[in-house]
């Protein structure tokens, strides 16, 4: 009793927000690498208290020298995770603006472009930028600042062109850069048929909140990538509908894809 005592206000107020934190820690890491790694230092963990008692000293060394540099291994291993979670926080949804008509119109050449490049079946990597900025990616891509239409994205993803092969990055009505090269999600989880394009959009948008349209070449399928997720076959109604959705209310919106007929 003598503990609950000594209890202060602010100690549960402390206790209420570590639970909140770890809470949400578990959510946000759900499903992603970073619960295999955290079973893997959980197990090196284990390993450091047995070699205590076990005399293997040059072990015992070796894991004690890593929990020294534990700080730095967790930011180059949780690199993704921890990039992600700060975006996230930088979010200010009273800032939030909403579809400017010509942001509008651009929508609709980009679903004008999709449709033609997917039955053309050439492959295309279109991404529109939301509220994450996609800078770094931009820099080292070649820069156009062009007007948003259908003629000048199938000019970009034409064979022929030297930047066909890249992603094309767009910011509201303008197009900023193309040949854009993107992080590629690595996880064997994903289905082997995808190739370089789609894991290229799954790989940026699991870092980023930003929309990737994917054509393939192979099946002139057009696919969408938003959360580090994939839906695919997506016709274009269903892209309208779903473009329409995310770009005419709150820029943070996550898509809800219409359920597919069995």
């Amino acid at each position: 009793m003598e503990i609950f005592r000594q209890l202060r206000w602010q100690d549960i107020l402390d206790i209420i927000l570590v639970s909140l934190l770890l809470y949400r820690l578990l959510l946000f890491i759900k499903g992603t690498r970073a619960v295999q790694m955290l079973i893997g230092i959980g197990v090196l963990m284990l390993a450091s208290l047995l070699l205590g008692y076990t005399g293997l000293y040059t072990m015992d060394w070796i894991i004690q020298s890593f929990w020294a540099q534990i700080v730095i291994a967790l930011i180059v291993l949780f690199q993704p995770e921890i990039r992600r979670a700060l975006a996230r926080m930088g979010k200010t949804p009273f800032l939030q603006s909403f579809t400017s008509a010509e942001e509008l119109k651009s929508l609709e050449e980009i679903l004008k472009a999709s449709v033609a490049l997917a039955n053309r079946k050439i492959g295309a990597l279109i991404v529109i930028e939301r509220e994450t900025s996609l800078n770094e990616f931009v820099e080292i891509g070649t820069s156009l600042d062009a007007r948003v239409t259908r003629e000048i994205l199938l000019s970009i993803f034409h064979p022929s062109s030297p930047i066909h092969d890249g992603a094309v990055v767009i910011k509201g009505n303008r197009i900023v850069a193309a040949g854009c090269f993107l992080p590629i999600m690595l996880s064997s989880e994903i289905d082997k048929a995808m190739g370089t394009r789609h894991r290229a959009g799954l790989g940026l948008t699991e870092e980023t909140d930003a929309v990737a349209i994917i054509v393939s070449e192979e099946t002139g399928n057009i696919s969408m990538a938003v959360g580090g997720k994939l839906e695919t076959h997506i016709d274009m109604g269903t892209l309208r509908d779903i473009l329409t959705d995310m770009f005419t209310s709150k820029k943070s919106k996550t898509p809800s894809y219409p359920e597919k007929a069995a």
